[in-house]
C-alpha cells in the first residue's frame, strides 16, 4: 500500500580529514623577584595580557604563554640551565649564564638607575661607619643574586671589609627575607635592592618604618628579556613589539606600574658588558663565598 513504505534513508557519517587544533603551551620564567604567590600576583596579569595579544594574529592562535614561577633562585636556575623556559626574565648575572645554554638576549626593564644595591640596618641599632659591621651577620636573598648579594659584597669590600671573613655571611632564600631577617634581629644589616624594598614599604610601613637605607650601590643594567634559540623569528617579532609598546596605551602603563617599571627596551649582549665587566672585577677580588655553590 501506498505509504506502507516509510524506510529511513541510510546515515554515513563523514570524517574531516582535518585534525583539531592543538595548543602548544610555552613557558615564561620570571627568576624569584618575590615569593612564587606575590610573583603571580604582579606579572599573571602581564602575561594574561601577552596571550590576548597573540591570538589576535591568526598565525598564533594555537601557542599560550604560561607563567612559571620558582621557589627559589637555585630551582629557578636549574629549570632555566636545562632550557624549560622558551622565554625568561632572569636577572644580569643570569643572563650572561643563560647566554652559554642557548638564549639570546631581545630587550630588558628600563629604569637601569633601580638595579643598585641596598644595605639595610634596624634604626635603633645606630649603625654610623660601614667598618661597624665588622663581626657582624650579614643577610643576602641569595649565592647568585646580582644586585641583592654580589654588588652589596663589592661594595662592603671597596670600603675596606673582608667580605668573607671580617663578617658572618647568611642566605636566607628572597629578597623579602634578607628585610625580614634584619627587623627580626636574626641579622645586624641585611642586602636586597630598591624594587622588593619599595614593594616592602608599601605593603608593610609599621615594619619598614623600623628599618632604613644606610648604603646603597653603583648601578647596573636591569633584568634582561631573553629568548631560546628555537623559538620562531615570527612569534618574537609579536612577543618584542608587545613587550616595546606597553607604555603607549593606560592598559599597558597599568601592567608595568605594577612591576614596577616605567618601560621594557631593546638589549643586546653589547648592553650587559657592564655587568660582564662587573663579575670579572668581583671574582678577582671579593669572589663566591665558600659557603655558596654557584653554577
Amino acid at each position: 500500500m501506498l505509504g506502507c513504505d516509510r524506510s529511513e534513508p541510510t546515515y554515513t557519517p563523514s570524517f574531516s580529514d582535518v585534525s583539531p587544533i592543538k595548543m602548544e603551551e610555552l613557558s615564561f620564567g620570571v627568576h624569584p623577584l618575590h615569593n612564587p604567590q606575590r610573583l603571580f600576583e604582579i606579572y599573571h596579569p602581564l602575561i594574561a595580557h601577552l596571550n590576548d595579544t597573540l591570538h589576535k594574529d591568526q598565525r598564533f592562535t594555537h601557542v599560550r604563554i604560561k607563567l612559571e614561577a620558582s621557589t627559589s633562585y637555585a630551582a629557578y636556575e636549574k629549570k632555566l640551565y636545562l632550557r624549560n623556559f622558551a622565554f625568561t626574565l632572569p636577572n644580569p648575572y643570569q643572563t650572561l649564564k643563560a647566554l652559554e645554554k642557548g638564549y639570546r638576549i631581545f630587550g630588558k626593564m628600563g629604569d637601569d638607575n633601580k638595579f643598585r644595591g641596598l644595605i639595610l640596618v634596624r634604626k635603633d641599632r645606630h649603625f654610623e661607619q660601614i667598618s661597624q659591621l665588622k663581626g657582624k651577620t650579614i643577610s643576602y636573598p641569595a649565592c647568585s643574586a646580582l644586585a641583592g648579594t654580589f654588588m652589596p659584597q663589592y661594595y662592603l669590600h671597596q670600603q675596606g671589609l673582608q667580605v668573607h671573613s671580617d663578617m658572618n655571611n647568611i642566605y636566607v632564600g628572597s629578597q623579602e627575607s634578607s628585610i625580614m631577617s634584619v627587623l627580626l634581629n636574626k641579622s645586624d644589616a641585611g642586602a636586597t635592592w630598591i624594587v622588593p624594598w619599595d614593594r616592602f614599604k608599601e605593603r608593610k610601613p609599621e615594619f619598614a618604618e623600623q628599618l632604613e637605607v644606610k648604603w646603597q650601590t653603583d648601578s647596573l643594567p636591569n633584568n634582561s628579556l631573553m629568548v631560546r634559540d628555537d623559538i620562531s623569528a615570527e612569534l618574537l617579532s609579536v612577543v618584542t613589539a608587545f613587550f616595546f609598546n606597553l607604555q603607549s596605551y593606560p592598559e599597558g602603563v597599568a601592567l608595568l606600574r605594577r612591576i614596577p617599571i616605567s618601560h621594557f627596551e631593546p638589549a643586546n649582549t653589547v648592553t650587559y658588558q657592564p655587568v660582564a665587566d662587573f663579575m670579572q672585577q668581583f671574582m678577582q677580588t671579593v669572589g663566591i663565598d665558600h659557603k655558596c655553590s654557584v653554577p
